[in-house]
């Protein structure tokens, strides 16, 4: 036994590998994009769900949202890594859950206390500040330049299309040359 918990079915649930983050992404492919930077670490998910019901208790599908709503729609834990972490927390016995109108509503127990307050200030990725503002910013930019683009191709003027292209190419480049800067 593990925590309580069987060793052999759960031994990596707390050696942080029971999450939605993949080492490589899908076909092997490292890096999927800039999606992936708003990942929280590997297996922290455990960790953000026993934050998120120190706030208050919640069913599943209302701590996904909440992630979501908190990251401006640029991170959300899938059904898949949420429901059988919170399954593993309730077996372990850092989590309790009972059915209200139709829902299972986790709640945490003073173990799942105990458990988050050992991470001390390994939790701030939950709380990053102004990042969520920024990539709601970024977002709202990629829309308006998408708009304008659309405009563009919908005037069937082949000069403005080329130029537009034209442009996007340019501004694909520098883009990439921020990535490629040293940090």
């Amino acid at each position: 036994m593990f925590l309580g918990l069987h060793h052999h079915r759960h031994r990596h649930f707390f050696a942080s590998e029971c999450d939605d983050m993949p080492r490589r992404g899908r076909h092997g492919h490292r890096g999927r994009g800039w999606k992936e930077e708003q990942r929280a670490p590997r297996g922290d998910i455990k960790y953000i769900l026993l934050a998120l019901l120190a706030e208050q208790p919640r069913h599943g599908y209302e701590l996904i949202k909440e992630l979501e709503a908190r990251y401006g729609g640029f991170w959300k834990p899938s059904p898949g890594s949420v429901y059988p972490t919170l399954q593993l927390l309730e077996e372990g016995g850092y989590l309790t859950s009972e059915q209200i109108e139709g829902r299972r509503i986790y709640t945490l127990t003073e173990s799942g206390r105990q458990l988050l307050a050992e991470q001390g200030d390994r939790l701030p990725w939950i709380e990053r500040g102004n990042r969520p503002e920024q990539l709601v910013e970024l977002k709202k930019a990629i829309a308006d330049v998408g708009a304008a683009v659309m405009q563009v191709a919908r005037s069937g003027n082949s000069d403005k299309v080329n130029r537009a292209r034209e442009i996007l190419n340019r501004v694909k480049r520098e883009i990439y040359s921020i990535l490629a800067e040293e940090e």
